[in-house]
Parts: C-alpha cells; sequence; structure tokens
C-alpha cells in the first residue's frame, strides 16, 4: 500500500475515533481546574456551573482548585493535561495578563488552549475600610497624593483580578498605593475587614455582605455601568475617570488539541446550562452577567485582552511579587 494512502487511512480512522468520542461525551467524570484558593467569583462561578453540568450530563464536574504563583500553576497543570475533554480550565483575567507581567510562562496561551466559552463577566468594587477618611473617589484620591504610598490595597497576589483593577485604578489617577498581596482572595478581603490593608478591589458577589453589614464601604464600581445592588454607588469613570473601565470576566478552556467536536458538545452544554432562567437569576442577584457565547467569540476577547492588558502592564509598572 502507498504510503500517502496509508496515511489517509489513519487520517480517516483518527477522525472517526474522535467523532466517536465526541457523540459520547461526557462518559466519565469531568475535572474542572480553578487555579485559585476557594473565594472569589470565579470559584463562586465554577461551582454553579459544575452543579449545573453534572446535573445536565449524568457525569459528576469535580472542582478542582490548583492555586499559587499568580494563578499560572493551575493553568500549567491544564495545558499539559490529556486532550480529550476531561480536564476543563475555568480562568479568569490573569490568564490574559500573566503574558504581559512575567517574563517567561510555562505555557502559552494562544497556543496552548482552545476557548470553550465565556461564561461570565463581573463588575468589582473599590472599598475601603471605614477608618479611611475619604468617601469618594476624589477625597481617596487627594487623601493618597497627600501621604503617597501610605494607602496599602490588598489583593489575592499579583496578576490577579484585584491587582490589575488597582493598578489600572493607581495609573488613571496619577496616585500611589501600596500592594499587600495575600494567598488568594478570601484572606485578601478578610485583611481590609480587619483593617489590615486600606483598599481593595473585589469581586461585586464576594464583598456585597460587607458593604450591606457596614464592615466596609463602597467607594465606586470599577464596570462602566452602575450596579442595580448599589445604585447609589457611582462608578469610577463617572467619579472623575471617564477612561476607567474595569470588568472581569470567567470562561472555559481546555488543552489545544482537544478534538473540535469536544469543544462543540461542551459548548452546547456551558451555554445551555448557564442560559436557564435560575442561573442567570442566581448570578445576577451577586450582580454578574451571564455571557456565554461561542468558542470563536471567547478566541477573540483573548485576543483582545492579551493586547490591552500588555499595554497596561507596562505603562503601570506592575511586577510579579
Amino acid at each position: 500500500m502507498a504510503f500517502t494512502a496509508r496515511i489517509a487511512i489513519a487520517s480517516t480512522a483518527a477522525c472517526l475515533c474522535a467523532s466517536a468520542a465526541a457523540q459520547q461525551y461526557p462518559a466519565k467524570p469531568i475535572r474542572m481546574v480553578v487555579p485559585t484558593s476557594p473565594g472569589g467569583i470565579i470559584d463562586i462561578v465554577s461551582r454553579l456551573l459544575a452543579q449545573k453540568l453534572t446535573e445536565a450530563t449524568g457525569q459528576i464536574v469535580v472542582v478542582e482548585n490548583r492555586a499559587g504563583a499568580s494563578n499560572n500553576i493551575g493553568t500549567e497543570y491544564v495545558a499539559r493535561a490529556p486532550a480529550d475533554g476531561y480536564t476543563v480550565l475555568c480562568a479568569t483575567l490573569p490568564l490574559v495578563v500573566n503574558p504581559g507581567l512575567f517574563e517567561k510562562l510555562p505555557f502559552n496561551v494562544e497556543r496552548d488552549f482552545a476557548p470553550v466559552s465565556l461564561v461570565v463577566a463581573a463588575p468589582y468594587v473599590l472599598v475601603a475600610h471605614p477608618s479611611v477618611p475619604a468617601k469618594t473617589v476624589k477625597e481617596l484620591v487627594a487623601l493618597a497624593k497627600a501621604r503617597p504610598g501610605a494607602l496599602s490595597y490588598s489583593t489575592g497576589g499579583s496578576g490577579t483580578n484585584l491587582h490589575i483593577a488597582a493598578e489600572l485604578f493607581a495609573l488613571q489617577t496619577g496616585i500611589k498605593l501600596l500592594h499587600i498581596p495575600y494567598k488568594g482572595g478570601g484572606p485578601a478581603l478578610a485583611s481590609v475587614i480587619a483593617g489590615e490593608t486600606s483598599l481593595s478591589f473585589p469581586s461585586l458577589s464576594a464583598v456585597l455582605p460587607q458593604v450591606n453589614a457596614g464592615r466596609l464601604r463602597a467607594v465606586a464600581i470599577t464596570s462602566i455601568r452602575r450596579s442595580a445592588l448599589l445604585p447609589k454607588v457611582p462608578t469610577i469613570a463617572e467619579s472623575g475617570y471617564p477612561e476607567y473601565a474595569f470588568t472581569s470576566w470567567v470562561g472555559v478552556l481546555v488543552p489545544a488539541a482537544t478534538p473540535a467536536a469536544i469543544v462543540t458538545a461542551l459548548n452546547a452544554q456551558i451555554v445551555k446550562a448557564m442560559r436557564t432562567p435560575a442561573v442567570i437569576e442566581r448570578l445576577a442577584a451577586d450582580g454578574n452577567e451571564v455571557v456565554a457565547g461561542t468558542p470563536e467569540q471567547f478566541a477573540a476577547l483573548i485576543k483582545t485582552e492579551l493586547a490591552r492588558w500588555a499595554i497596561v502592564v507596562k505603562a503601570s509598572g506592575m511586577k510579579p511579587e
């Protein structure tokens, strides 16, 4: 048999095997890797999505937190996992910020991953400990300029959503803040509640109970629109910095070599699960918006975000801790 004929037969067989696998997918439990510690928007969304996928497919979807190195540990783990659709990554902004923040990464976002679906868009909130003598963005900026570096802010580590939002704020307002990184969003939030740090930029869903209880003061919303859950709290943009806009997102990716048919099947399950009225209502209660869509739409967003945050990282002077 000619060599080219053997190649053609092998290719056809591989396609048939991939098609059969996709038709049976999922045939066993799925591991959803979250590259952060428990707590925060990505953990909330991933566990809700895992529950709905389990109910829809009959296969258990297990959320596994693999935190560390500004999300890079969990991200690399999925990049190196078998490309069969049974190990997926639930990612957020560090995925597109870290390539500009770190000189060298053990993975390439566009080469090593296949986007499956964007899932949720989430506004964040600039919050202050009640002891901070500033109730508005204008007052906060004035205070920070009078005392450069005296105001500290907590994050879950370099390159995390909280860090990105804060550095963008400092860049656009021309102030200097002291970065205090913690091992995860939970400890970062606890630090500002305790008054160990002055400020933080947590997700609305993570901080709303603390704001409503008076343990933290909501100074401004990071997105371009006010939140219906905190209607009296202005956006940073309307507080004198119209160029400021920070909205985080959560999305699902798989290793790059995952068969397209499996990516399509997983996308369909995710979109169906996220667009159910119960899920939309549940996430809206925390101020989050369901934005599930196609792999192509998510790939386009990743490309745009990589370029945007590379510019911000360079301009702000952000460094890994």
